[in-house]
C-alpha cells in the first residue's frame, strides 16, 4: 500500500468512526494529528525552517481559507506552497501579477474553433481552475483584475459571459505580496483583505537554517518530496476540524477579542464578525494539527494575530509612533477576558 493510499484510509477510518467514548475521541484527534506531522515531515525536506509559516499555510487550508503571505523577496514561498501542493496530492497553478494583467488571464476565456465545419466556442480554463492557486505579488494587479479573485474566493465559482463555472475543490488561494517595494503596487481594498482567513508574516530564516539551506540547494542532489495525503484525505479533514468542539467560555472570549477592536485605541476600524468565525475556525485547526480533540485559550491567542492583523486599521498617530498591528492585539489580548 503507497503512502498515499494508506493515509487516505486512516483518514477515512478516523472521520466515519462514531466514538462512544472520550477516550476514542482523543484517540482519534490524535491519529489525526499524527496525518499532519507527515505532511509536515515531507514538506521538511524541501523547505529549511519557516515552521509557523508552513503551520499557518496548514490552518487555512483545513480551514478551507485563503491567506495572505507577506514578506521580503527570495524567502521562498512558491516554493513552500507548491510542495505543499505536491505533499497532499492537490493540483497547483501559479499567476504573477502585473499591472497589464487582465481578469480573462486568471478565470480564462471563450475561443473559437472549428468542428465539422461550424463555428463553436470553447471556454478555455485559466490558471484559477486549480486545488491551490499562488497569486504572486498580488499588489502588483490592477484593481480589476483583483476583483475578478473576489467572485473564485468567496463563493469558489467564477463568471464568463453568461456562464458560470464551479471551480475544483478543494480550493485556496495563497497570495504574496512584497511590503518593501510599494512603487507600482495597488494595495489591496478592505473588502478583499477581509476575504483572507489568514495574514502569514514570513521572516529571514536564522543563521543555522539559512547554512543548512546553501548546504542543501548547492549539492549535486536536489531535494524532493512524496505525496503523503489524498485530495479525498484533505476534505475528510477539513470537515474533522470544524466537529472539535470548543467551550462556550473560550468561545466568548474568542468574540470578546473580536469585538474589542472596535473600540480600543489606536484603531481606527475594527474587525467585522467575519474574523470571529475565523478566530474560532483556525484555532479548531491548530488544536487537530497538534492532535488535540478540544480547542485551548493558547490556540485563541495564536491565532488572533494572523486573523486580525489585516482586519484592523491603525489610526494614523499609531503608525507614526511605530506602533504595529501585532502590538494591538497582543495589548488587546492581555487587557480581554
Amino acid at each position: 500500500m503507497t503512502g498515499v493510499s494508506f493515509i487516505s484510509s486512516q483518514v477515512t477510518y478516523i472521520c466515519m468512526e462514531q466514538p462512544s467514548q472520550k477516550s476514542d475521541l482523543s484517540r482519534i484527534y490524535h491519529d489525526a494529528g499524527g496525518i499532519i506531522n507527515s505532511v509536515f515531515h515531507e514538506v521538511e525536506k524541501v523547505i529549511v525552517g519557516q515552521k509557523d509559516t508552513v503551520e499557518h499555510l496548514l490552518i487555512a487550508i483545513l480551514s478551507n481559507g485563503h491567506a495572505l503571505v507577506e514578506s521580503n523577496p527570495g524567502l521562498g514561498k512558491t516554493l513552500m506552497i507548491s510542495t505543499l501542493s505536491k505533499v497532499m496530492d492537490l493540483s497547483f497553478s501559479r499567476i504573477q501579477c502585473t499591472p497589464d494583467l487582465m481578469p480573462s488571464d486568471i478565470t480564462g476565456t471563450f475561443m473559437v474553433e472549428e468542428h465539422a465545419g461550424e463555428k463553436r466556442f470553447r471556454f478555455e480554463r485559466g490558471p484559477v481552475f486549480a486545488n491551490i492557486v499562488l497569486a504572486d505579488e498580488i499588489n502588483r494587479a490592477s484593481p480589476k483584475t483583483q476583483s475578478a479573485l473576489l467572485e473564485a474566493m468567496q463563493e469558489k465559482q467564477i463568471t464568463a459571459g453568461n456562464e458560470t463555472f464551479k471551480l475544483d475543490i478543494p480550493f485556496f488561494i495563497l497570495a504574496t505580496q512584497n511590503p518593501i517595494e510599494m512603487e507600482g503596487t495597488f494595495p489591496l481594498p478592505e473588502a478583499q483583505l477581509d476575504r483572507f482567513l489568514l495574514k502569514i508574516l514570513m521572516d529571514y530564516p536564522a543563521v543555522e537554517d539559512e547554512r543548512i539551506i546553501v548546504d542543501r540547494y548547492t549539492s549535486a542532489v536536489e531535494p524532493s518530496v512524496q505525496r503523503v495525503v489524498s485530495r479525498d484525505a484533505v476534505l475528510k479533514l477539513q470537515r474533522l476540524t470544524r466537529e472539535i468542539p470548543i467551550s462556550e467560555e473560550l468561545k466568548s472570549h474568542a468574540i470578546n477579542i473580536v469585538t474589542a477592536t472596535r473600540k480600543w485605541n489606536n484603531i481606527e476600524y475594527g474587525a467585522s464578525p467575519r474574523a470571529s468565525i475565523a478566530l474560532i475556525l483556525t484555532a479548531k485547526a491548530r488544536a487537530l494539527i497538534r492532535g488535540r480533540n478540544y480547542v485551548s485559550s493558547e490556540d485563541i491567542h495564536a491565532m488572533a494575530y494572523p486573523v486580525l492583523r489585516h482586519r484592523i486599521i491603525l489610526k494614523f498617530e499609531a503608525e507614526r509612533t511605530g506602533i504595529t498591528h501585532d502590538h494591538i492585539i497582543a495589548e488587546i489580548i492581555k487587557n480581554t477576558k
